[in-house]
C-alpha cells in the first residue's frame, strides 16, 4: 500500500543533507586541511609544541576542564532544584538557566570584566584580599562557567524528571539514608546524563572566544587561549601558523565529538538495561541494614 510522507523520500532527503552538510561544514574543513598540508606534519607540530603554543593550550584545556567540572556540580544542583521544587520566580530561574544562549558571547565577556574589575561591583571587594579575577586565567574560568553552565543543566532536567519522587521516598520508607538513596538511586540514574553533560560543556569551553578575551587579560604564557592565538597570527599574516593551529583544534574536536557520541550511545545501553528503579530501592534497604 502506498502512503503519502510529509517530508520527502529518502533518496531525495539523503541528497538535500549530504549537499548542505559539504557547503556548510565538510567545503571549508576541507580548505583548512588542504592549506595546512602546505606545511607539512613535522611543521604543524613544530609549531603546536611552540612555548606559546603549549601555553595557550595548557590555559585553554586547564580552564575549559575546571569551568565543565564546577558546572558539573552545580549544574546538577540547579537542575535537581528546578525540577523537585516549586517555588516563586521558578520561571524566571528556569529561563536565566538559558541567557548564555541568547547572549552574545561579547557582551557576556564586558560584563563580567566590568563586574570583576578592580573598580568593579565584585572586584573592589575582591581584590583587596588578595584575589584577582579580572585579566587572569581566574577570568576566564569564570566566563567558560557562565557560557557552559546550559549545556549540563538542560542534559540533566529530562533525566531527573524521568526519576519518580515515589522512588526515593520507598527508598525512604525501607530505611535508606538521604546518602544511600543517592548514592545508590538518584546517582546511577543520572550519572550518564551528567558524563554527557559535563563533556559538551567541556567541549564548548574549549572553541570558546568571545566572553573570554575581554576578560582574560590575553597576556602571552599566562592567559592566552588557543582561539586568540590564532587570531593574532592571522593579524600578523602568518597564516600557515593560524592554520596548523587550527588544525590540531579541529583533530581534538573531532576526539571530543567522538567521545560525546560513545557516552550518548553508553547511556542510551545504559538505560534500556538497566534494573528498574524500584529494585534500586530494596538494594539501598540492604545498605541500610
Amino acid at each position: 500500500m502506498k502512503t503519502n510522507r510529509v517530508l520527502p523520500g529518502f533518496g531525495l532527503a539523503l541528497g538535500y543533507t549530504l549537499v548542505y552538510l559539504s557547503l556548510l561544514i565538510l567545503l571549508p574543513l576541507g580548505g583548512m586541511i588542504l592549506k595546512a598540508s602546505d606545511l607539512g606534519w613535522s611543521q604543524i607540530i613544530d609549531i603546536a609544541l611552540g612555548e606559546r603554543s603549549l601555553a595557550a593550550f595548557r590555559v585553554t584545556f586547564t580552564a575549559s576542564l575546571l569551568a565543565a567540572t564546577v558546572n558539573g556540580f552545580f549544574g546538577l544542583i540547579v537542575a535537581w532544584i528546578l525540577v523537585r521544587y516549586p517555588f516563586p520566580g521558578k520561571r524566571f530561574v528556569d529561563a536565566l538557566v538559558d541567557l548564555p544562549f541568547a547572549l552574545p558571547t561579547a557582551v557576556a565577556g564586558i560584563t563580567l570584566a566590568t563586574i570583576y574589575a578592580g573598580n568593579g561591583w565584585l572586584g573592589r571587594f575582591i581584590e583587596p584580599l588578595g584575589f584577582k579575577v579580572a585579566y587572569t586565567p581566574v577570568g576566564i574560568v569564570v566566563a567558560l562557567t557562565f557560557v557552559t553552565l546550559p549545556f549540563v543543566v538542560r542534559t540533566l532536567q529530562p533525566v531527573i524528571e524521568d526519576i519518580e519522587p515515589e522512588v526515593e521516598e520507598a527508598a525512604a520508607t525501607l530505611g535508606a539514608s538521604r546518602w544511600q538513596t543517592f548514592s545508590r538511586i538518584v546517582f546511577p540514574a543520572i550519572f550518564p546524563a551528567l558524563l554527557t553533560g559535563f563533556a559538551l560543556a567541556f567541549a564548548r569551553a574549549i572553541g570558546e572566544f568571545g566572553s573570554v578575551i575581554f576578560i582574560a587579560g590575553n597576556i602571552p604564557l599566562v592567559s592566552e587561549i588557543v582561539p586568540l592565538l590564532i587570531i593574532s597570527k592571522l593579524e600578523q599574516y602568518d597564516v600557515l601558523g593560524a592554520t596548523a593551529l587550527a588544525v590540531v583544534m579541529l583533530a581534538i574536536s573531532f576526539v571530543m565529538l567522538l567521545g560525546i557520541n560513545g557516552l550518548q550511545w553508553w547511556a542510551a545501553n545504559r538505560h534500556r538495561n538497566n534494573e528498574p528503579l524500584e529494585v534500586a530501592a530494596g538494594k539501598a534497604k540492604g545498605g541500610a541494614a
